[in-house]
């Protein structure tokens, strides 16, 4: 496990750039595993800003995203299909039928759930997966539980979820409260997983992933048994380990 500590949020959001970038280098036709929220938009401004100066080429490149909610149309601003097209996709040159995102909106959200896993399997799993932290230890949305859910799965989002992504509605009530996330085993199975935080208030989660037992209870600790993990932190979000 390497933890790399960045200055700022910009130099952590090069860096982290620059790590996916080298990924599609090496093999054009990766697949990479996506995360949303506010901590990675800083590396897919940059990565745009690689493509601009075609120093980055995502033609051949699949995307699987963590997640979305449920019961949000794609065409929602709040949904991350809206997130991905806006902040991402529309600024390269990925094709759109090799990127995929959760359909919160199915009619059976089982069978969405199987053919989630299915597509990813098909693909030979995930290269490098992206990972954001929420404060309460989350990655994707698997929530803080009793046991690791391994597949696709809805949950139920937990309340500490629900407030933190509030500031992205126009209330707490408007909040989604049930997601669809991929699970912890197409996680852990990815052979190449980088995390990142920034933001003091994401410190406390970083130091139970980093150096606490792993549990169900902080579902990122799961990635202590990963052999290939990059941990991306500005100052603030690695204070607990200085």
């Amino acid at each position: 496990m390497r933890v790399l500590i960045a200055d700022d949020y910009h130099e952590m959001s090069r860096k982290a750039a620059a790590i996916v970038n080298s990924q599609v280098l090496l093999k054009p036709d990766c697949v990479l595993g996506l995360a949303t929220g506010s901590t990675p938009l800083g590396m897919y401004r940059e990565l745009i800003r690689l493509y601009q100066n075609q120093a980055a080429d995502f033609s051949k490149v699949t995307t699987f995203n963590l997640d979305e909610y449920y019961g949000l149309d794609k065409e929602n601003k709040q949904s991350y299909a809206y997130y991905m097209n806006t902040h991402f996709f529309n600024h390269i040159n990925i094709q759109r039928e090799n990127t995929h995102i959760p359909d919160g909106l199915s009619a059976d959200i089982n069978e969405a759930c199987r053919r989630y896993e299915q597509r990813i399997a098909e693909k030979g799993g995930i290269d490098l997966m992206v990972l954001g932290i929420g404060t309460n230890g989350h990655i994707g949305f698997n929530e803080p539980d009793t046991n690791f859910i391994a597949e696709t799965h809805r949950v139920m989002l937990k309340k500490e979820t629900i407030q933190d992504n509030s500031r992205f509605f126009k209330s707490a009530e408007e909040t989604p409260t049930m997601a669809i996330s991929m699970g912890i085993r197409a996680i852990v199975q990815s052979r190449m997983l980088l995390l990142l935080a920034n933001g003091e208030a994401k410190a406390d989660a970083i130091y139970k992933t980093l150096k606490g037992t792993i549990r169900p209870e902080v579902p990122a600790s799961i990635i202590q048994i990963h052999p290939n993990v990059t941990i991306l932190l500005d100052r603030h979000a690695a204070k607990l380990l200085l």
